[in-house]
């Protein structure tokens, strides 16, 4: 059997008022369940609804990123932004699913499993280098020969690597984390410090830093900076002005956003602009 990845169906044309929300359905397979012949197969969207993803596997490795906007994937508990800076490896058999908000210009790039080797058994961030991006690209034309084709395939793989840098949040699930976790969710922007949260739960702040570092492996503040910095990315792609962003995710200032945003990300709030 021969498969032709494809992220899922099209969005139905729908009677009536236009859907403002479409969810797509796909099968969970396991690595090389099916034929992959291919080394690298490219694929682009543009969602024009807020899409979200079921829980599904690919029998093949994927790299996702976006041209434009932004999107997630969550494996577990944990969540990733993919942005057009950032984008995100995803080995084949690995259970996710995944969003995307209306005007991401979505891509992908499909990796044989019999004609790859995985960068990372795990998922893991990849830096969308200019070098990445045109060779990517270049993939793209139909006009490509066997020979120019293989030579660039050698060369995506052989700049292909784990990005230091992510976008990512372990979302805490105890019963005692989980009104952080809800709160901030709903309102990046909440103000209340580890003293307020430790008042408010009925613990000691040591006890809420030791539950912080054993459920997502990091500090209190260093959570809250994440959640926000994830929050920003999709404001900012959606075409939101920096001071908007800012005051929407809980900074006083644009020039503190930028500072802890950049400490977060290792990239400026500029790189996600529309």
């Amino acid at each position: 059997m021969r498969l032709v990845p494809h992220p899922g169906p099209a969005p139905d044309s729908g009677h009536g008022a236009r859907m403002t929300r479409e969810t797509r359905s796909l099968p969970v397979l396991a690595p090389d369940a099916v034929d992959t012949p291919f080394t690298i197969l490219g694929y682009g969207e543009v969602f024009a609804r807020d899409t979200t993803w079921n829980d599904h596997s690919h029998p093949f490795h994927e790299l996702l990123w976006n041209e434009r906007g932004a999107s997630t994937a969550v494996v577990g508990a944990r969540v990733w932004t993919v942005t057009p800076a950032l984008g995100l490896w995803m080995p084949a058999g690995t259970l996710h699913s995944g969003s995307a908000v209306a005007g991401t210009r979505m891509r992908a790039s499909f990796f044989g499993y019999a004609t790859t080797t995985s960068i990372s058994d795990t998922p893991v961030a990849v830096e969308m280098t200019p070098l990445l991006r045109l060779l990517l690209e270049r993939l793209g034309d139909p006009g490509l020969s066997p020979a120019s084709r293989a030579t660039t395939e050698a060369m995506v793989l052989d700049v292909l690597e784990p990005s230091p840098r992510e976008l990512l949040v372990h979302a805490p699930t105890s019963a005692l984390l989980r009104p952080i976790a809800e709160a901030v969710r709903e309102n990046p922007g909440d103000q209340r410090t580890l003293a307020d949260w430790a008042s408010e739960l009925g613990v000691s702040s040591r006890t809420i830093t030791r539950a912080f570092n054993a459920e997502t492996g990091t500090s209190f503040a260093r959570w809250i900076a994440t959640v926000r910095a994830q929050h920003a990315v999709a404001l900012l792609t959606r075409g939101w002005d920096v001071e908007t962003v800012a005051e929407q995710v809980g900074y006083r200032s644009a020039s503190a956003f930028g500072v802890a945003f950049r400490r977060t990300t290792g990239l400026t709030p500029g790189m996600f602009r529309a």
